[in-house]
């Protein structure tokens, strides 16, 4: 099911690097979907903000682009719905006319011991994560090539590269946003769009109930530069991923984590 609230006027076209540019951005109702859409959004890219359920707060982030003179759609999609996400991007090319930057930061951030975990639990997780990252670039990526190029972020986690407790279902996935990064980077590269994985650390700020605390494989004893990170600081390097002179990036895993997982 897709649902969407179609306003897209503002007060005046805001001015940047991204002008004329329009961005799809998933899980963007709170914390780093949130600020990347703002980052973007601030650069004069037209936004489509996603959430599967939280939709008062996907109007607000849309609202609030809308009032600094931006473009906004706010999107009701569930992005492991193959039809749903069709219609998603669909909606995008028809609002704005064109498709040029995709972020994946849509993800459960469940817990459960390994042995206790089930199937559907496995599933959910994985299922957002990667099956997802999968539809929305599948849908998106012939609208880049139409455009001449393009640019995908994939939201990875630090947890991807060293675990993490009771998050087998979350470490799986994210590492497997790293090889999804690879694959389109290699496939993708010659047609103009370059595809890369922005991985965050320990990000402060207020957490769903269902995420829990942080996951102890990117603990605070582990960051070198000291404290936590802001999802500002992430939504900064997504951003610049997007940018037309990042267009020689591409393929890499990025860890925006203070030095806790040092490659």
């Amino acid at each position: 099911m897709v649902v969407f609230a179609r306003d897209s006027e503002g007060g005046g076209a805001m001015a940047g690097r991204l002008d004329g540019k329009v961005a799809l951005v998933t899980g963007a109702a709170r914390r780093n979907g949130r600020a990347t859409a703002l980052a973007l959004a601030g650069e004069g890219a037209a936004v489509v903000v996603n959430t599967r359920a939280a939709v008062a707060e996907i109007e607000a982030v849309a609202a609030e682009i809308r009032a600094a003179g931006g473009r906004a759609l706010a999107v009701r999609a569930d992005i492991t719905e193959e039809a749903a996400v069709a219609a998603m991007v669909a909606a995008a090319v028809a609002e704005f006319g064109r498709l040029d930057i995709l972020v994946n930061n849509a993800a459960d951030r469940a817990i459960a011991p390994f042995c206790d975990m089930t199937l559907a639990e496995w599933w959910r997780v994985t299922g957002i994560v990667l099956d997802g990252a999968f539809l929305c670039a599948r849908a998106a990526i012939p609208h880049m090539i139409a455009a001449g190029g393009g640019r995908i972020v994939n939201m990875g986690g630090v947890t991807g590269h060293v675990g993490a407790h009771e998050r087998a279902h979350v470490s799986t996935a994210k590492a497997g946003l790293v090889g999804l990064t690879k694959a389109l980077a290699v496939e993708f590269g010659g047609q103009g769009i370059t595809v890369n994985c922005v991985v965050p650390g320990l990000i402060g700020g207020p957490r769903s109930a269902s995420a829990g605390e942080a996951p102890s494989g990117g603990g605070r004893s582990r960051i070198l530069t000291g404290g936590e990170g802001r999802v500002e600081e992430v939504a900064a390097m997504i951003l610049h991923l997007c940018l037309p002179e990042s267009r020689f990036i591409t393929g890499q895993s990025i860890h925006v984590s203070g030095g806790a997982y040092l490659p």
